[in-house]
């Protein structure tokens, strides 16, 4: 909000010092041009740097035709040959017409900031606000228009009167706008002297006039507003992504009273009770991989609570050295049903097969931003995002950190249970390795780019992370690890873009080795799509807030939040203390 209130400063200034040299000839188109620089110099200089949060990958293509795979970065669209419009004469099918292009724009213009800007232009859309201080807006406009006018009707001999009450509205309406930043600050009148200088502008208007002249005049005015309206796009969209990225006060403050309990307290070789259900294979496993507190109590909470027999359940949580003592603290003083869990610092786990090199810091699943627009059928082109999500290379080292379990699931702490999962260790993969949701609207050979010399079947469907069954003995036999860090490096030399590395090695990976999940097991989109049919979110076994508007955000979706805030014990009292409420 001081970014915005900085930037007002900075436009209220440069109307101002023009406003005082508006009468004179010296609006030279020399003048305009360095105005114009200036403004954009301001603009450059404070507008923001947006981080990059998500991959993104822009895709566009044909159906029927080749895929056509393009690097991230700007985005560049396959042309579109125009359909000759048919010829009508009714009046009412070409008001009708009109209206579909004006959506059909809005489409388009909603797609563009899309690609820019990603997750924003939902969050936008949804939470967009009534015009705030219209009169002020609506003066400035006016007032714009006049002095466009005003050298040219000043030239007329036979109007001096119309050019003195031109000239005397402007000063007028220039008084009003230095003491007025608020429509509240408007004088009573206001409305009067709007409508008299509505007046005059219109008869300006019968006059005629230097058409060169209102026609820089308002291309400078339409140029000032777009670099505003850009600079204020930009700056949005980076507080949005700033929102997205910073933990919330909240969260952390519950993280460091948890590590402050923790040494104050007398748990330090205190151990997890049921701890020697870890390494029981016949057992169910759960493993997650995360840094967020709340997330992974979510998740192993709504998991036992709809277990059918919650004493079958081991929930081994796998975080780094920063959260560890936070994460061990709450799981020891929360249980969940009969459920055993496990804390893990990634950093301190002993392998025998591979460097502790590799597990330096760890890493979450990799999401990226994956955008479609079809071109076949123009009117009906339409931008589809997907945010698809892979396992990071610490996934990599699941064989090896549990190397006396046969199976496991895999769940990302940004997902909510709502069914019994028992089913899922009854499932005949057959020769399969990972059981996941797939998603074949993403296929390899539209990421050939990224994929480098690798050899691939350009139809294998991306998959996702979120709920994945995995056969860790299937895992060993292939030596799948090693054939990860293998393709690593092979893409990594022939790849356009280090962006996509998780995601293609991740594919090339698991190519032919993944077992399609039915699609009632997940359903994924609760963290970018605002649209998702409230049947389909019942009967989901699993719900994934894939995305960037996670649910434990301010600006998470709103009417999607409950469904992960009710796993939440919010009477905690380090809750309470700390005001989480999500």
């Amino acid at each position: 909000m001081e970014m915005s209130g900085n930037r007002s400063a900075v436009s209220g200034g440069a109307f101002n010092a023009r406003s005082s040299r508006h009468l004179s000839d010296r609006h030279t188109s020399a003048s305009a041009t360095d105005q114009s620089s200036h403004i954009k110099q301001l603009i450059d200089n404070f507008a923001p740097t947006l981080p990059k949060i998500h991959q993104d990958l822009v895709i566009n293509f044909t159906s029927g035709a080749e895929n056509k795979t393009l690097s991230s970065g700007t985005p560049v669209v396959l042309p579109v040959v125009p359909q000759p419009p048919s010829i009508r004469n009714d009046a009412a099918t070409v008001g009708t017409d009109e209206i579909t292009k004006q959506k059909r724009n809005a489409v388009e213009e909603s797609e563009k900031c899309e690609l820019r800007f990603g997750g924003y232009c939902h969050w936008r859309d949804e939470h967009r606000e009534n015009m705030k201080d219209f009169m002020v807006k609506k003066l400035k406009d006016q007032l714009f228009v006049a002095r466009a006018y005003y050298p040219s009707i000043a030239k007329l001999p036979s109007q001096e009167k119309l050019t003195h009450e031109l000239k005397q509205n402007i000063q007028e309406l220039e008084r009003i706008l230095s003491e007025s930043s608020t429509d509240a600050d408007l004088p009573p009148q206001i409305q009067e002297k709007l409508q008299k200088m509505e007046n005059m502008i219109s008869k300006a208007k019968t006059f005629p006039v230097d058409c060169n002249n209102i026609d820089k005049k308002l291309r400078q005015i339409l140029d000032l507003t777009e670099e505003e309206t850009n600079f204020h796009m930009k700056q949005s969209a980076f507080l949005y992504q700033l929102a997205v990225q910073t933990m919330p006060k909240g969260l952390h403050c519950l993280s460091m009273r948890l590590i402050v309990e923790y040494f104050k307290s007398s748990v330090h070789d205190k151990e997890f009770p049921l701890s020697e259900r870890y390494s029981d294979p016949s057992l169910q496993h759960y493993v997650v991989f995360s840094t967020n507190v709340l997330a992974a109590s979510v998740v192993i909470n709504s998991t036992a609570v709809h277990a059918r027999e919650s004493g079958n359940l081991v929930f081994h949580v796998l975080t780094d050295g920063l959260n560890y003592y936070a994460m061990k603290l709450w799981f020891l003083r929360n249980t969940y049903k009969e459920a055993a869990v496990q804390v893990l610092n990634i950093e301190n786990v002993t392998l025998k097969y591979y460097d502790k090199e590799v597990l330096k810091s760890m890493s979450l699943p990799v999401e990226y931003r994956v955008s479609f627009q079809t071109v076949n059928n123009p009117p009906a082109s339409h931008l589809r995002t997907e945010y698809v999500s892979v396992f990071s290379h610490t996934h990599y080292l699941l064989p090896y950190i549990f190397e006396n379990l046969k199976r496991v699931v895999v769940l990302d702490d940004d997902v909510v249970v709502q069914r019994d999962l028992s089913d899922l260790w009854n499932l005949n993969m057959g020769r399969k390795v990972n059981g996941a949701l797939q998603l074949c609207s993403v296929q390899l050979g539209q990421l050939r780019s990224y994929l480098g010399k690798s050899i691939f079947d350009k139809t294998t469907c991306a998959w996702m992370s979120g709920l994945n069954v995995i056969d860790l003995v299937r895992w060993r036999e292939l030596d799948l690890t090693k054939t990860y860090w293998k393709l690593g490096q092979e893409v990594s030399k022939g790849t356009e873009s280090s962006k996509s590395f998780a995601l293609s090695t991740s594919l090339l990976t698991f190519q032919d080795l993944v077992y399609p999940l039915d699609g009632v097991w997940a359903l994924s989109g609760l963290g970018h799509d605002y649209g998702i049919d409230v049947e389909a979110i019942k009967k989901a076994s699993v719900l994934h807030f894939n995305g960037q508007m996670k649910p434990w955000l301010e600006v998470g979706i709103p009417k999607y939040k409950h469904y992960w805030k009710r796993f939440l014990n919010c009477h905690d009292q380090l809750l309470v203390e700390c005001n989480v409420n999500p």
